[in-house]
């Protein structure tokens, strides 16, 4: 191995490893968003806490949207580029640059949108609900800042090869909500009440964050001089890839949100049962409480998609930004063909898992207090659903990241805007033709169209740079699907043996069910000698050869 290949080796490595120690951090994150969310799901399933399901949206849009995406796949880039091209201190005057910029249009941008809230508001006086939807999504609106300020300087970190804290602040926020929660189930009695408290927090622990990144950015030679003029060069490039960045990789999130707001448009209450569509008068397909039902199912099968896939995609994006600024084409291949094999192992593994064992988990996590067993049940066959699509998105994350690496926006962008529409049309027709699905609409809608872009985005990036190992990946696919559906027979033989002896409890269920499953997925993959397991543990050979073409 010559000295270029030696320090290829050494600059992949540390980015791939980079991503178990994200992944570690990942996991403890959604640990805390999994208490988030049994804290604030105690408070029930009804038209009050669904309304703020869907405010929440809102933030949780632009935290996703930027925090672990757009902002990020326009930034890395050129940051990326600047920094081998031109050196650090043009990097960092680069994003110096950004922030300040980023910082005024925000503020401006918040303001005018928070007048028309308020002007909403007192326009729906009468209408308590929507008032109060209103009301948490203003107090949750300033987070829209911070969180985007703050994905501006963790895409920074990540290309300097920083990642434990950009990836531990998710935990801050799930932190305070799970704090403010605790105190409204204690200490208040009225739910609105304790929603609005909730929503403070928000806030709150978005400061907390950005404070803590400027700290950081300081000590890691990157200290922010803001200002907005001169505009440095590449400055009109990233603004560019912006918008098409919004669309392309956020379209799944702007369909979640906008899943959420038909649910509750769709959710029928004492004064309004009925739909009027276009003239017809339909009766309302949904209840109020299944936007909540629907929220917490579709969080629990975010769950596994964050642990290694997101991790994976963050960690690896600034190593696709480079191989694709050197036209080092052999490299990308390789590298996309690596993390796609551990994305389809974890999401195919997660999803069947996630899928057989929805009853007794939602039981075991959710039910408790305002809650109920029904609530329950109806949440755990809406997230059966929405496993038929996890391993897309775990897939999904790689794909739409090369293409950014690669700076095409365009292919994308065109996807996306064709699927969006889609995913509402095929979401409309099943609430209102299927009505046997009801609120397992979302799930199957979202896997759907999912499932579909994954396949159009690998045949375009296949077009765009070529093989990508097809061999190797068909083989590992094909192993993946072995092992994971010997996975689901131990599990469904330990399930049939707990009910057998009178011990199928849902805590029981649920913790058996994981170990086993998790053990068997192990031991298939070593039989199977499938090397992406001993990758996803940190078990790498420490002489691993060369990259090679893939064919």
């Amino acid at each position: 191995m010559n000295e270029h290949q030696k320090e290829h080796h050494r600059e992949r490595e540390h980015f791939f490893g980079a991503a178990k120690i994200v992944a570690a951090l990942t996991i403890l994150s959604r640990i805390s968003g999994l208490f988030r969310n049994m804290a604030i799901t105690a408070l029930g399933a009804n038209r009050v806490t669904s309304a703020f399901r869907v405010a929440f949206g809102v933030p949780n849009l632009f935290r996703r949207l930027f925090g672990e995406g757009a902002l990020s796949a326009a930034l890395i880039p050129v940051f990326s580029e600047t920094a081998e091209k031109s050196g650090l201190e043009k990097a960092r005057l680069l994003l110096s640059n950004l922030i300040a910029l980023a910082a005024v249009v925000l503020s401006t941008l918040a303001v005018v949108i928070a007048s028309g809230l308020v002007i909403w508001v007192w326009v729906s006086w009468q209408a308590t609900d929507l008032r109060l939807l209103l009301t948490m999504t203003l107090i949750m609106l300033p987070f829209m800042i911070s969180v985007c300020l703050l994905a501006l300087a963790a895409a920074a970190l990540n290309c300097r090869g920083h990642f434990v804290y950009p990836a531990f602040a998710p935990i801050i926020l799930n932190l305070f909500q799970i704090a403010a929660a605790i105190a409204a189930l204690k200490w208040i009695s009225s739910t609105p009440s304790s929603l609005l408290l909730v929503s403070t927090s928000v806030p709150l622990a978005g400061l907390v964050q950005l404070l803590g990144i400027i700290w950081l950015l300081k000590r890691s030679g990157l200290g922010l001089v803001l200002r907005l003029r001169p505009l440095e060069p590449g400055i009109k490039v990233v603004l560019r890839l912006v918008a098409p960045a919004l669309m392309g990789l956020g379209f799944l999130q702007f369909c979640e949100l906008l899943q959420l707001v038909l649910g509750w448009v769709m959710a029928a209450t004492p004064g309004s049962p009925e739909l009027n569509l276009f003239g017809w008068h339909i009766v309302k397909p949904l209840d109020e409480g299944d936007v909540a039902r629907i929220d917490t199912a579709r969080q629990l099968y975010q769950l596994p998609m964050g642990v290694l896939a997101m991790s994976l995609a963050t960690t690896i994006f600034p190593l696709l930004s480079r191989y694709a600024s050197r036209n080092d084409m052999p490299a990308l291949q390789e590298s996309v063909n690596r993390a796609i094999r551990l994305s389809l192992l974890e999401g195919l593994a997660a999803g069947a898992g996630l899928f057989v064992l929805a009853d007794p988990i939602i039981i075991f996590l959710f039910r408790r207090a305002k809650f109920t067993h029904d609530d329950a049940l109806r949440a755990a066959w809406v997230l059966k659903y929405y496993c038929l699509g996890i391993w897309a998105n775990c897939v999904y994350v790689i794909l739409i990241r090369a293409f950014y690496a690669l700076k095409d926006y365009r292919t994308p962008l065109k996807i996306a805007v064709v699927l969006t529409t889609f995913s509402v049309l095929s979401l409309m027709a099943m609430l209102i033709w299927i009505p046997q699905l009801g609120p397992a609409s979302f799930g199957l809608s979202i896997s759907l169209t999912t499932s579909l872009t994954v396949i159009l985005l690998a045949a375009a990036l296949r077009r765009r740079i070529g093989s990508f190992g097809d061999r190797q990946l068909a083989l590992s696919i094909a192993k993946s699907v072995l092992a994971t559906a010997i996975m689901v027979a131990a599990i469904e033989a330990l399930l049939w043996a707990l009910r057998a002896w009178h011990l199928d409890r849902p805590w029981l269920a649920t913790i058996a069910g994981v170990t086993v499953g998790t053990a068997v997925l192990y031991l298939a993959a070593k039989l199977l000698r499938m090397p992406e397991l001993d990758e996803m543990l940190g078990r790498l050979r420490k002489k691993s050869p060369p990259a090679k073409p893939l064919g």
